[in-house]
């Protein structure tokens, strides 16, 4: 038994600036605690606040029966843990999107590393955004198809693969997040659709961040963009606006049956809780009232990205999440510290999750925190000077 790899390569982390720790911390709804600091926290992908709304979890509790709602499903979808309020959730969300079916899984994880490897086989190639998340490329690195990645948002290059691959497999899968998670930006989703209608492909969009914070009834830039019908598969999570657990696609009734037979991810993880999926389900079917925490969302990450801009630094993107670009990871870490000492919890991101010389402060809003606190935290960046 040899424990001097693991020693070694945790000092190669380590001097890279790479090292991660699990934080010691206490939340007080948009307040975050940590070594004595109370700090507004800006690294939640709470975007809508809901998860600390006393007057909606006190309506959840009026309207449904918590304490007879299991705390465990204590089995697989397949086995006993087929809760009524999985097919009620289900019900609702394909109604919501106008299509045949959904199926809900127990995270976006389980959901991005089971559906692809699930449809797609040796015979298939999957044409992948080179931004997709991890979640999306370990889902790939299991399946038997071909992959190949395009540029980031060039669909000029996407073609030319299709140009010169298509007629080589059965069925091309085009993979992409609707808002990427580290830059923020956004993809051309109609644009995408008019291609993969040209090359007869599959679209997949993973909407993980933009569920809860873009569409007039929050479903996401696949509203937005007024492409639901043309997307064979929607994706999205439960755990970030939605201030739950948990994750869906919507797709047609035989993709549906099909995932239900041949999903590992589905088919061997015990089911989420009954009670946390009659949650999402309350929220879901209030997601159109949030329509004015959306709009100010939008506002205050616009007015982020002006003052930042300003200021000389380096952003990305045009969405809540507001990458402030620092260049190396000791950089990147000594901008978090500076922010956490003058109340504003923010953490950077660090290669290898970002490319090299490109770590960054990523800013994930929250439509909860009052203008006030925001101001605060305008007037601090606009006295840092970027060297």
């Amino acid at each position: 038994m040899n424990k001097e790899r693991y020693s070694k390569k945790l000092d190669i982390i380590q001097e890279a600036g790479n090292y991660r720790i699990l934080r010691n911390t206490e939340h007080n709804g948009f307040l975050i605690h940590e070594e004595g600091r109370e700090m507004l926290n800006l690294s939640s992908n709470d975007y809508l606040g809901l998860s600390s709304n006393p007057r909606l979890i006190e309506e959840f509790k009026a309207e449904t029966d918590v304490m007879a709602l299991p705390y465990s499903a204590v089995s697989s979808r397949l086995l006993s843990g087929n809760h009524q309020y999985y097919k009620m959730l289900e019900d609702d969300l394909a109604d919501w999107y106008d299509k045949e079916a959904s199926l809900v899984f127990n995270s976006g994880y389980h959901a991005n590393i089971g559906i692809l490897p699930a449809l797609a086989n040796k015979h298939d190639l999957i044409l992948a955004d080179k931004l997709v998340h991890a979640s999306i490329i370990d889902g790939l690195r299991l399946s038997e198809a071909q992959m190949l990645r395009y540029k980031h948002l060039d669909y000029e290059h996407l073609q030319s693969i299709l140009v010169a691959h298509r007629e080589e497999y059965e069925n091309v899968f085009i993979v992409t997040e609707s808002i990427f998670s580290m830059d923020g930006d956004v993809a051309d989703l109609q644009q995408l659709c008019e291609i993969k209608k040209e090359f007869d492909a599959f679209l997949y969009v993973d909407e993980a961040h933009a569920i809860g914070v873009r569409g007039t009834n929050g479903l996401g830039c696949c509203e937005e963009q007024a492409c639901i019908e043309d997307i064979d598969f929607v994706v999205g999570t439960f755990g970030k606006a939605f201030a739950s657990m948990g994750a869906f696609v919507v797709c047609e009734e035989i993709f549906r049956n099909y995932l239900i037979n041949t999903q590992r991810s589905l088919i061997f993880t015990t089911a989420l809780p009954p009670v946390n999926v009659a949650w999402t389900r309350f929220v879901l079917n209030r997601m159109p009232d949030f329509f004015e925490l959306r709009n100010k969302l939008s506002e205050i990450s616009g007015r982020l990205r002006n003052i930042l801009k300003e200021r000389g630094f380096e952003i990305r993107g045009c969405s809540h999440i507001v990458p402030m670009i620092c260049g190396s990871n000791e950089n990147s870490v000594d901008m978090s510290e500076l922010l956490r000492d003058n109340g504003f919890f923010v953490l950077p991101v660090r290669y290898p999750t970002v490319p090299k010389n490109e770590a960054r402060i990523r800013f994930s809003l929250n439509a909860s925190i009052p203008y006030e606190d925001y101001e605060c935290l305008f007037e601090f960046l606009g006295c840092l000077e970027c060297e």
